[in-house]
């Protein structure tokens, strides 16, 4: 092949478009950036392909006998596509991910609805589990962290920051108040780590809290957030929260938001598998 493949995608689209500027519509592209593609053609052709007019195009005699050619090209590559996408529905056995549960119960059930309908072979086994499972030990396939994974062998991928805020529901403020960062006395942070862990954690911000703002804790920030919607208390939380859940608003707005890294990572060993491949790929582009 003497010509790049995408000058004859440009030549399909003016024709089909009938001007340079609606292919350059369609394209994405400009007007002169599509008009110096053409000519490329034109050049590594050695052939006219259209005569300009000054509103449209018009096929040359010799564009005419190329341009069923260049269609069967087209369709070529439209079959490559459909039987790549044939092969990944094809692929099954079993994925293990792990995640946090907030993560599993909110985030990753509509991607993987969508993984299903693309690859309905494969057997998903997602672990709710705010622990970091040793990937090298194959206690899953993929996890999804919020910390930088610093084993070995591991190929991860940094997928999105997270703010993290306070919220709180409307039956607590209505019975404890608006809080203010002076004026923690007598409000309860729900913390889904050791409550003196959680103390630490905010100790540098402008909040007056103390070890008297921590008496309820979980380990999971899943069950947090249902208490915090019973009004028991405030919780941390990323920002998205309020799309599952629009009746936690958000508090203590001038505490700067705290940012949370979410990395996808894999086994080198297991990036090779295709249906491995085929979830880490699927889970990164959605997430």
């Amino acid at each position: 092949m003497t010509f790049d493949w995408n000058l004859a995608k440009t030549f399909l689209a003016t024709v089909d478009e009938g001007s340079l500027s609606a292919a350059a519509r369609v394209l994405g592209q400009t007007q002169p950036t599509v008009s110096r593609q053409i000519a490329a053609l034109e050049d590594a052709l050695g052939v006219t392909l259209f005569e300009r007019t000054a509103r449209s195009v018009v096929l040359t005699q010799s564009g005419m006998e190329l341009l069923d050619h260049v269609r069967t090209m087209a369709d070529g590559a439209n079959m490559v596509s459909l039987s790549a996408s044939g092969q990944s529905q094809s692929i099954a056995g079993q994925v293990r991910i792990t995640a946090s549960e907030l993560t599993s119960a909110y985030l990753l059930p509509p991607i993987i609805a969508d993984l299903r309908k693309r690859a309905p072979a494969l057997d998903i086994d997602l672990i709710a589990d705010s622990g970091v499972k040793d990937l090298v030990r194959r206690e899953a396939d993929i996890a999804i962290r919020h910390v930088r994974p610093d084993q070995p062998n591991l190929v991860m991928k940094r997928l999105r920051d997270d703010q993290m805020n306070f919220y709180a529901s409307p039956a607590y403020l209505a019975e404890y108040g608006e809080p203010t960062p002076a004026k923690m006395a007598g409000h309860q942070i729900i913390s889904f780590v050791d409550a003196d862990q959680m103390l630490g954690y905010l100790s540098p911000t402008a909040l007056d809290v103390t070890r008297d703002n921590f008496r309820l804790t979980t380990s999971s920030l899943l069950v947090a957030t249902h208490m915090a919607l019973d009004g028991l208390g405030m919780i941390v939380a990323p920002q998205w929260i309020t799309q599952t859940h629009p009746r936690l608003q958000q508090i203590l707005a001038e505490i700067p938001p705290f940012r949370v890294p979410t990395w996808l990572v894999t086994h080198s060993e297991l990036n090779t598998s295709r249906r491995i491949r085929l979830v880490f790929d699927h889970i990164s582009d959605h997430l």
